[in-house]
């Protein structure tokens, strides 16, 4: 069995070189995750309690605010707050235990997944969040998928044990079995529901007992040795009876940790808790720094990149505009790949080539930000965005890398956005140029230039309100959405020159997206096989191909 972490880059360096020695020991000190779940899994809670335990806040707020109780620091549009939900993701940086941990935390609602399948390229672990009462939910084994398909090693909490939920042996066979991934249990929970007494530590065979504590504060936790004679006087019976005849069953029939099948994404370490009373999170925290992947090679158009290569490179896998609303701000959030990144350093701009002095950048928590001096691998620093950046931009020193670039996913629901007021007309242009800039909504075009209201293209309907929200909100413009009957887009491979080869098209709608590529709309599937029945010659693509070189077209 093997517990823990390979041996740190740094061993393997000649101490001659200090600034290499940095870097190494500045890379194996950071963790970076993100967390996945459903809707209603407790993930901003659990990220609440995480930076509780991380000592980055004092006091966890809770979801849904009322009265005087604090609104959960990672949620910080406005509208999040209103709605309890996650809305967009943000970055949270803290230090704890020796380490360096970026949390990147992502919207659970379905309709916002195209974000967080932007920041689990980010991404170098994925904790897996699960209900203890309805187990695997759609949007998580969506999640998942992204996650395997991109390798990341996922790390299992099931999450609120103090209420009623189902057996936790029945909840580990279903992740194996419909997810093919294999479980291994770090804690094993003593009873459930308001029975829940706490976990037994698998690897001491400790038992760990919590007490309820005042809302938002850390709980208390008392540590048992095993042989301890207090565990028969403090725990029932029977509960314990259960809890160590399952870990028996494990032990004999479940899998061994091995740190190169996690790291894979073939095991995942499962732990149980809640969040909301802040059992099991202090030791999932723990135990995720020991167990988890630190920033590994990145790949790029010319092969894989090391996080220990000298030269400073990064990818754009999120922009956000007005996150400082009195500025009217437009922030490119950046994982830092390789090297070290300083302040006030030049970098190459892959895209267009231009060299670029960052004089400014921050470090995120939130809607809180500072000045940052520099940043390492795995880290996210937050750039003001000028217009120059999009969404899968490379930045690097040196020799030049380019990232593969972030698709855009196939919307499946269209509408014009229309703007009543003519002298608005200026804010309302700014307001479509920046969100589309930041990726909270796919902007289309008509082909016939007289018609200029854009078609706003989204996963699901809460994206449009957003849209609508933010424009009024933050731009001081008011719109009208028209829903077209559309809901299926495809984009043409092979660009207009194809499309005009095949001659005029029956049942569906031309348009352009933001880099002047024709796309098709279709009303259903039946019209789009039906016109790749009659066309087999026009290839077309549900992902918009990623796009190099080449500057966006504006409202």
């Amino acid at each position: 069995m093997s517990s823990s972490p390979s041996s740190p880059p740094a061993t393997n360096l000649p101490a001659s070189d200090p600034e290499a020695a940095a870097l190494a020991a500045a890379v194996c000190r950071r963790r970076n995750f993100a967390i996945i779940s459903h809707p209603d899994a407790g993930k901003t809670t659990l990220t609440e309690k995480l930076l509780l335990y991380g000592g980055a806040i004092q006091q966890a707020g809770a979801v849904k605010a009322k009265g005087e109780q604090r609104k959960v620091t990672s949620d910080w549009m406005e509208l999040e707050k209103q709605r309890g939900i996650s809305i967009t993701s943000t970055v949270l940086q803290f230090d704890y235990a020796g380490s360096t941990v970026n949390l990147l935390d992502t919207p659970g609602h379905q309709d916002f997944s195209e974000d967080t399948y932007r920041t689990l390229a980010a991404a170098d672990n994925a904790v897996m969040l699960v209900d203890a009462a309805k187990g695997l939910e759609p949007q998580t084994r969506k999640l998942f998928e992204v996650c395997r398909m991109r390798r990341i090693p996922i790390f299992t909490f099931i999450n609120k044990m103090d209420r009623p939920g189902r057996d936790p042996l029945e909840l580990t066979d279903e992740i194996e079995q419909e997810l093919g991934l294999a479980c291994w249990p770090v804690n094993w929970p003593i009873g459930s529901g308001d029975r829940f007494r706490g976990v037994i530590d698998r690897r001491t065979k400790d038992l760990l007992l919590f007490e309820r504590a005042e809302r938002g504060r850390q709980s208390l936790e008392r540590r048992l040795a095993p042989g301890d004679p207090q565990c028969r006087t403090v725990v029932e019976s029977d509960l314990l009876e259960q809890a160590l005849e399952e870990l028996e069953l494990l032990d004999g029939a479940g899998a061994e940790l091995d740190l190169d099948r996690v790291h894979a994404g073939e095991l995942s370490p499962v732990f149980f808790g809640s969040a909301m009373t802040n059992f099991g999170v202090r030791p999932f925290l723990d135990a995720f720094l020991e167990l988890a992947q630190r920033p590994m090679a990145r790949e790029s158009r010319e092969g894989p990149v090391d996080p220990l290569r000298p030269e400073f490179s990064g990818f754009v896998f999120k922009l956000q505009a007005n996150m400082d609303p009195r500025h009217r701000d437009r922030v490119a959030f950046v994982r830092v790949c390789s090297g070290r990144f300083a302040k006030d350093m030049s970098v190459r701009h892959a895209r267009s080539g231009r060299t670029i002095r960052l004089s400014r950048p921050q470090k995120l928590f939130g809607q809180d930000r500072e000045v940052v001096e520099d940043a390492y691998p795995g880290d996210v620093i937050g750039l003001n965005n000028p217009g120059m950046f999009a969404i899968g931009d490379t930045l690097y020193t040196g020799t030049r890398v380019e990232y593969e670039g972030i698709p855009c996913f196939s919307p499946e629901i269209f509408a014009w956005l229309r703007n009543p007021n003519p002298s608005a007309f200026k804010n309302f242009r700014k307001g479509v140029n920046e969100l589309r800039e930041e990726g909270a909504v796919q902007v289309l075009y008509d082909t016939d230039p007289s018609k200029r209201d854009p078609i706003l293209a989204a996963v699901g309907q809460l994206q449009l309100e957003v849209v609508q929200y933010r424009l009024e909100n933050e731009y001081g413009v008011t719109s009208r959405l028209e829903p077209l009957e559309f809901s299926v887009a495809r984009w043409v491979s092979g660009g207009w020159p194809a499309l005009e080869r095949v001659g005029r098209l029956f049942n569906c709608k031309t348009v352009r997206d933001a880099w002047d590529r024709p796309v098709l709309l279709f009303r259903n599937d039946w019209n789009l096989h039906q016109l790749q029945e009659d066309h087999p010659e026009l290839e077309l693509q549900g992902v918009a191909p990623v796009v190099s070189g080449v500057e966006p077209i504006a409202l």
